[in-house]
């Protein structure tokens, strides 16, 4: 008993003697942080300096950076993009506009020509286009398992490259990099902003995962396993918080719905600077569409606009219009088509519409299904004009979009 007692007399005296140590290391170990971090921003500031050049009248421009790898994709998030370089070059003369993009296969022309014949918006200036080398990074699919903490990561890796190759004054993140700002306000000595289309993680995901519910980001191995379930519910939470920590860096937040509003404020806790600026729709060149029109044909088209990705679940899309047609078969009906409209960012996205299209072909629908990639904005104006019925099937959308057709 005496020796037990001894012996833990011992060991506390040992913790004792290493804990002023440990503290001091830590201390050292903190400043030396510090003060590396503090000469990374001072030699990011002199390369400023050195990269940027003065203007015609000898004042340099105000350099307003916006973070977007896939610029040249034609979804809701490219429109806002190319609407907010619009309206800054209109109303501010002295602002520069930058693009970080990873598109390296296209030049700036080819990208801004795109931007026109997507989405009718004619920049009244030049833009500076940043190609940035690692956009690989940020991908899905170099990230099988934890992907949400992998495409972070490599989103502050790509952020890296971007702020070493242009410093710009302001910098937004236009495309949901939250892990890019505390980067380029502190290291980069940036303002910074952000304009939030759809949370990274959200209060909604966190409950898919404690009801153990089988969704397109929560694997049936993971819900079929309780295990497996309160590890990913924990690694959520723990990304939550460090998602958080990052948004609240953003000087200005900006945000595309209150749905989204109610999950950024939960999330960042930074409501002083959060505001709703609902995303521009252009509802006037839809104006000159007659509401009632003969039709040439017998043809009767269902129209889905969405990128193909996942949660915009195109499957139940095909699989409803194969049960329609099903049905349909058993009395003399109209002909019916089925119209999927959307983008393709990458290899992945074109790997999944041909995915869908081997469904198709399992349905026996093949004939009756068109997908349209990338389209003209005059294509889908005219698709929209000769439409039947809207189809819109996305989980949770964010922007509360209603597939409304005359």
């Amino acid at each position: 008993m005496v020796a037990g007692g001894l012996c833990l007399c011992g060991l506390i005296r040992l913790l004792c003697s290493l804990l002023i140590p440990a503290l001091f290391l830590s201390g050292i170990l903190c400043v030396c942080v510090v003060v590396l971090l503090w000469g990374i921003r001072f030699w990011i500031q002199q390369r400023k300096k050195q990269l940027t050049s003065a203007g015609r009248d000898g004042k340099r421009p105000l350099l307003v950076a916006f973070f977007h790898p896939y610029c040249n994709a034609g979804g809701g998030g490219e429109r806002v993009l190319w609407c907010a370089i619009r309206t800054l070059q209109k109303k501010y003369r002295n602002v520069t506009c930058v693009v970080y993009t990873g598109d390296r296969g296209v030049t700036g022309e080819e990208i801004v020509e795109g931007a026109f014949r997507r989405f009718s918006i004619k920049l009244t200036h030049p833009v500076k286009f940043v190609f940035l080398e690692k956009r690989y990074l940020v991908e899905a699919s170099l990230y099988p398992h934890f992907t949400l903490l992998g495409q972070s990561l490599g989103s502050v890796f790509l952020g890296w490259e971007a702020l070493l190759k242009c410093v710009p004054d302001i910098y937004i993140d236009s495309m949901g990099y939250a892990f890019t700002l505390p980067l380029f306000k502190y290291l980069g000595g940036c303002h910074v902003g952000c304009y939030v289309h759809y949370p990274t993680i959200s209060t909604d995901m966190l409950s898919v995962v404690r009801n153990q519910d089988t969704r397109f980001n929560n694997a049936a191995f993971i819900t079929n396993s309780p295990l497996f379930s309160r590890f990913k519910l924990v690694y959520y939470y723990f990304f939550a918080f460090m998602y958080g920590l990052a948004g609240s860096c953003s000087d200005v937040v900006m945000v595309n719905s209150s749905w989204t509003l109610n999950h950024i404020l939960s999330l960042w806790r930074a409501g002083a600077c959060t505001s709703v600026v609902y995303p521009p729709c252009d509802v006037q060149t839809f104006l000159d569409i007659p509401l009632e029109a003969e039709k040439s044909t017998c043809e009767y088209s269902i129209v889905s606009i969405g990128q193909f990705r996942p949660e915009k679940d195109h499957p139940l899309q095909i699989r409803a219009f194969a049960k329609l047609l099903k049905e349909k078969r058993l009395g003399q009906q109209p002909l019916l088509k089925l119209i999927l409209i959307g983008g393709c960012r990458n290899q992945q996205d074109e790997e999944r519409v041909d995915n869908l299209k081997c469904l198709c072909e399992e349905l026996g629908v093949s004939n009756n299904v068109t997908f349209r990639i990338n389209i003209p904005f005059e294509e889908l104006k005219s698709h929209l004009a000769e439409a039947t019925i809207g189809l819109h099937t996305m989980w949770n959308e964010h922007f509360g979009i209603a597939a409304t057709m005359p």
